[in-house]
């Protein structure tokens, strides 16, 4: 499987360099490149994670948490000289450089000119807001969301509301629910919800990421997305030494018969989000 996705892409990366009109239309027709676009350095450093993607036979894109500092991970890149650091560091070494925007109020910490700087921009929708109006890590031990039917709808609009004001290139983990509500996913993820989030991906050029580590989204959800046109890439929200690990999907991926096509590439509408949508 992984042999598969490398050549593709080897192909995909020919294609985008300026092949025939029929060399490209079958590259366009090769499984999706294998690459990770959700890799967390944390603890370890570019050189052990880069030893992996070698040897995983896996681009990978790292994406650092940013915003205030008020979020807590182990690194938060807060502002521009912080920005600046991270991208020269990654600079030269073979992998798209990007982040993890955390909260609302993350572009208020850079300027423009840094933010462009990215290959692309991920968020997820899993910190939200508390019943006192604070931010909440809904995976943590005692989130307190309330009602799942009252929640879902708040949820989903929280989904919409992300998509339509950040200029995120990927929404990752995408349809994650809660540990006590994971297990009656197409209860809660219905079709008119499925739907909300699918169009406003759809308006705003969001791509959708198919996550190894959690196995979302759903076969509805992909479908869904699928039929919308919207563009898929993988993801693994690895630590190391768990980044590249992308079989369940890849094996998604085939079942659903994407393709390159298909594929999120950093850029491929001509601009990142930051530069087509904050000028």
């Amino acid at each position: 499987m992984h042999e598969i996705s490398r050549r593709s892409f080897l192909a995909t990366s020919a294609a985008a360099a300026g092949l025939s009109v029929g060399e490209s239309a079958r590259a366009q027709d090769a499984p999706v490149p294998l690459v990770d676009y959700h890799v967390h350095l944390d603890g370890s450093t570019i050189d052990e994670v880069l030893k992996l993607s070698r040897e995983r036979g896996v681009k990978f894109g790292i994406v650092e948490h940013a915003g205030t500092e008020e979020n807590v991970y182990p690194t938060v890149l807060s502002n521009d000289e912080e920005l600046e650091a991270y991208l020269a560091m990654l600079e030269g070494k073979g992998v798209y450089r990007g982040i993890q925007a955390e909260w609302t109020d993350w572009m208020s910490c850079f300027s423009k000119s840094t933010l462009a700087k990215l290959d692309h921009v991920v968020t997820d929708t899993m910190t939200f807001f508390g019943p006192n109006g604070r931010r909440m890590k809904l995976w943590e031990k005692g989130a307190d969301y309330g009602r799942p039917e009252y929640f879902m709808d708040r949820y989903v609009d929280w989904h919409v509301r992300t998509i339509e004001t950040e200029p995120i290139d990927i929404l990752v983990n995408v349809s994650w629910l809660p540990g006590p509500m994971s297990g009656e996913y197409d209860r809660w993820w219905t079709d008119s919800r499925i739907e909300r989030v699918i169009d406003a991906a759809r308006r705003h050029k969001v791509a959708i990421e198919i996550s190894s580590s959690f196995k979302l989204p759903g076969d509805r959800f992909l479908q869904a997305a699928k039929s919308a046109g919207l563009k898929f890439c993988f993801g693994s929200n690895g630590r190391y030494p768990k980044m590249g690990r992308l079989d369940w999907a890849v094996a998604k991926a085939e079942e659903f018969n994407l393709t390159a096509r298909n594929a999120f590439t950093p850029g491929c509408e001509g601009e990142t989000a930051v530069q087509r949508r904050l000028r």
